[in-house]
């Protein structure tokens, strides 16, 4: 038999059938496998002081500020760091608000700052106009805000909260998902809607039963009604503040 025959004889062979590729794993199905599987580093967090007094002791909210936070590019620790939960609403904290839009490209500038008045400007990447706020303790006043005492004891540092609050989103919604308000905004009366609260089985449907005095119990999560302590402004915002106030001499 020739080479060609041979040749000839192995191409009439019928080829078997290719197997399907397995379809591909939902993307929520992924993400409600790693909220599974994260659930014990959540537990070992929830009494340290690496997290925020307001989420402390809740594992359940801890696993929704990490996941939020690496949907937002951040990574676990600094989530944790960036992220409250003001009466049932997570916020970011303004520091982290500002990070995010000038990591995607947007610039964010302080222009004026003091304790009567700051002026903040933003604009998006690639745009040649700049948008500007401004913030008085005129418009804080109107507001009821300056019973607060944060205001009483910070004006300036929280003028600058407000405005870069305000900017990021004027020029930079898309970055902020659902988190478009600053926790120093939700902390002194900013709208806020309703945060359904969400358990293990609804992620989940095969997980395991949830006790009832499991901290990722849905009566154990923090709901709209009720109250959460408001956290101090701590080193860290005062070292923003300080930041900004470095920029604008």
């Amino acid at each position: 038999m020739t080479e060609i025959d041979t040749y000839q004889q192995n191409t009439d062979v019928e080829q078997a059938p290719a197997v399907p590729a397995p379809p591909a794993e939902h993307e929520l199905v992924r993400w409600a496998h790693a909220a599974r599987q994260a659930r014990g580093i959540a537990e070992s967090l929830a009494s340290t002081s690496f997290v925020p007094r307001s989420l402390q002791g809740n594992p359940g909210n801890i696993i929704g500020a990490i996941l939020a936070g690496y949907e937002m590019g951040l990574q676990p620790m600094a989530a944790l760091r960036s992220i409250d939960i003001i009466q049932g609403t997570p916020a970011l904290r303004a520091h982290a608000m500002r990070g995010l839009v000038q990591s995607k490209g947007h610039q964010v500038q302080l222009v004026e700052s003091g304790e009567v008045v700051c002026v903040m400007r933003g604009r998006r990447k690639g745009d040649e106009e700049w948008q500007e706020v401004v913030w008085t303790i005129e418009r804080a006043q109107k507001l009821g805000l300056l019973a607060k005492d944060q205001w009483k004891k910070q004006p300036t540092a929280m003028l600058v909260a407000r405005a870069t609050g305000e900017i990021c989103r004027l020029i930079a919604s898309d970055v902020l998902h659902a988190m478009p308000y600053a926790r120093e905004e939700l902390e002194n009366g900013a709208p806020q809607e309703a945060v359904p609260k969400v358990t293990v089985q609804e992620l989940v449907p095969d997980a395991p039963a949830v006790a009832d005095n499991d901290p990722w119990n849905a009566k154990n999560a923090v709901g709209v009604d009720q109250q959460v302590e408001e956290p101090e402004v701590d080193d860290e915002d005062q070292a923003l503040f300080e930041e900004y106030a470095g920029g604008a001499a």
